[in-house]
């Protein structure tokens, strides 16, 4: 994390299984409408809302990853989580970054889905004194989802956001699928990992 050394972080959390072109929308939306000086994509290695067996390896998704975004500046990626062999929580996640860049504010990035699971993750009051929280929306879903905010922080005490991105609607579950079936997936994902993808024959049986 040695590169890590500005004052605003995203911190965009996920199995990225694999990751595609709405990460990266939602990834430089942050940079805009908050002024991030960078967004640090954080795949998961044992997440305690999935099972391993149900994800792919976590150095594959990290090197998927990379190769997505190793041509913006703004971006970089973590391997803290997927290298721990331990269960990942949150928490104990931005406490380590927290711990090891004092003066750095962290704003972490989730989807709508998250914040409606939010009330069962490890210490969701922990999370939200330790980071700003960004909940990506579609520019149509602003008003519905505003109230979900106002009580989310309400309820934690929270600095929460709406992080407003591009309509995307494709979801990684949908490129597996499609991987699976033999259909395209060319303009859902950069060209690299998609190589990457078929070098390695994933998500293919």
């Amino acid at each position: 994390m040695d590169r890590i050394r500005q004052t605003k972080i995203g911190i965009f959390g996920g199995t990225f299984d694999p990751v595609h072109y709405g990460h990266l929308l939602v990834a430089q939306s942050a940079v805009e409408e908050f002024d991030l000086d960078q967004v640090v994509f954080l795949p998961t290695g044992k997440s305690p809302h999935k099972s391993v067996l149900q994800v792919t390896n976590p150095q594959e998704r990290c090197a998927m990853v990379q190769l997505a975004i190793q041509d913006n500046p703004k971006f970089v990626l973590s391997v803290l989580e997927a290298r721990n062999p331990e269960i990942n929580y949150t928490y104990r996640t931005l406490q380590q970054l927290k711990a090891a860049c004092q003066d750095t504010r962290f704003y972490f990035i989730m989807g709508e889905d998250s914040l409606d699971d939010f009330p069962n993750w490890k210490n969701p009051e922990e999370i939200c004194r330790l980071a700003s929280i960004l909940v990506a929306v579609r520019n149509e879903d602003g008003k519905r989802i505003g109230a979900k905010l106002a009580l989310a922080a309400k309820r934690y005490g929270a600095d929460m956001h709406m992080l407003h991105s591009p309509n995307f609607s494709v979801s990684s579950r949908e490129l597996r699928g499609r991987i699976r079936d033999g259909k395209s997936v060319q303009y859902m994902l950069p060209q690299k990992v998609e190589a990457f993808i078929r070098q390695h024959s994933l998500y293919m049986g």
